[in-house]
């Protein structure tokens, strides 16, 4: 019997809206029970005074590049820096190689996620064969062998009668569709957000009306089929009111957004850093303000890293021509617990937009701190200060605007399947 006692935290539990000073028993990989001075007897005891106790994070959209582009992550280094980061689920999109268009390839995703990776992984298949926009995939089939939803993520699917066909095929197997939300025309040849500062650094700019057009266009779909829409990596203020208005209307309308488009603007791009090159792009202060109160009000549903790893090579070239994307899995809890020492976000909520809501919004059981629950437990330090070295990190890619700077936010321990997966200071101990 495997008994570990976390002793004397913070619990904080969304599901019930919980949030007291205590013990939590793990027990066989179950949350077994919670409360004040629990019984330490054939326990391994954890001391977690002046840490969180928390659901473990869920992250519904990372890349983690197996199969085909090993060489930037693999399931087993994505799980290591999810872990690190505090994630004990990830939903990994479809844009493999082979594209996760096939139930053989969503197999192997979770078989070699289970015998490699330390955080769950969950499949999100392609919504359309090969990532193209013009055929629908098997999405029973895809749903069958493990697919938690279905996204033709950055290649969009611009025809409004495929994304029709794809939403309505979607409500028989009752799986969200993600969309990332660009008119691919409005964008065209843009590196980033159209505006002051790319006109002063004379780089092709991408417009929000680019975004906002393409989330109006998805919201009428889900109107008119009544399928359940989530729209990814929201960076327009114009995209939160659509969004607002769509779930004012009761319509089945979720959305996330990422810690770097809180956090950061296109005034990052001034000195032609590639790891500020992300899609959508950074946009103004305006914009990332606008979005920080719709995660607060909830109109924002979730954070969402949109881990991306790329190599080193493919990042040291000019700005025009390197791929879009950061990394995130290590960094995001530090990048949003600065919404909770701000004084905008309660801490129980700040929990809620990063474990209970996103588990929901993909049905993933994870997300709570209820007795008979998987044991899947993050210990959190708010306060803490460390800096952030992405070539010592547990991802393959480096790619973060981060890396090199004091944050302030840590994770202390993961837990999954009550198992220490990570400590600070000890790494990834797969126990």
């Amino acid at each position: 019997m495997s008994r570990v006692l976390i002793r004397g935290g913070r619990l904080l539990d969304p599901s019930v809206d919980y949030d007291a000073e205590g013990d939590l028993l793990l027990e066989d990989g179950t949350i077994a029970a919670l409360g004040a001075d629990l019984p330490a007897e054939e326990c391994e005891v954890v001391e977690a005074n002046g840490l969180w106790v928390a659901p473990g994070l869920v992250d519904i959209h990372t890349h983690l590049r197996e199969p085909g582009q090993e060489y930037k992550e693999d399931l087993a280094s994505g799980g290591r820096a999810a872990v690190a980061g505090g994630f004990t689920s990830v939903a990994c999109m479809a844009n493999t190689e082979p594209t996760n268009d096939d139930p053989s390839v969503t197999k192997y995703i979770l078989e070699r996620a289970a015998e490699d990776s330390p955080a769950r992984v969950y499949p999100v298949a392609a919504a359309t064969r090969g990532l193209e926009g013009q055929v629908m995939t098997e999405m029973a089939a895809l749903r069958d062998a493990g697919a938690v939803a279905f996204s033709d993520d950055g290649r969009v699917i611009m025809n409004a009668s495929v994304m029709r066909r794809v939403l309505e095929y979607s409500k028989l197997v009752d799986a969200p569709i993600v969309v990332h939300a660009e008119d691919t025309g409005l964008r065209g040849e843009g590196v980033m957000n159209e505006g002051a500062v790319s006109t002063r650094l004379g780089l092709p700019g991408n417009p929000v009306a680019a975004e906002e057009i393409h989330v109006a266009r998805d919201i009428r779909l889900a109107r008119l089929t009544g399928a359940r829409l989530h729209i990814a990596h929201v960076s327009s203020g114009g995209s939160v009111e659509l969004i607002r208005e769509a779930k004012e209307a009761g319509l089945s309308v979720t959305a996330e957004v990422t810690p770097h488009h809180l956090a950061l603007t296109d005034e990052s791009a001034t000195g032609f850093d590639t790891n500020s090159k992300v899609s959508p792009p950074l946009r103004t202060h305006r914009h990332a303000k606008v979005l920080r109160e719709a995660l607060v009000q909830g109109v924002l549903d979730c954070v969402a890293t949109d881990h991306a790893p790329h190599a080193d090579h493919e990042k040291d070239v000019e700005f025009t021509a390197a791929p879009f994307g950061v990394t995130g899995l290590e960094t995001s809890f530090a990048i949003v617990s600065d919404l909770y020492r701000s004084g905008e976000m309660s801490a129980l909520d700040l929990i809620r937009r990063l474990s209970t809501v996103p588990a929901r919004i993909f049905g993933i059981p994870a997300g709570t701190l209820a007795v008979g629950a998987r044991a899947d437990v993050v210990l959190l330090d708010p306060q803490k200060q460390w800096k952030y070295d992405a070539a010592e990190g547990f991802s393959k890619s480096r790619n973060s605007p981060w890396s090199g700077q004091k944050l302030t936010g840590r994770v202390e321990a993961t837990f999954v399947d009550g198992r220490l997966v990570f400590r600070a200071g000890r790494g990834v101990v797969m126990q």
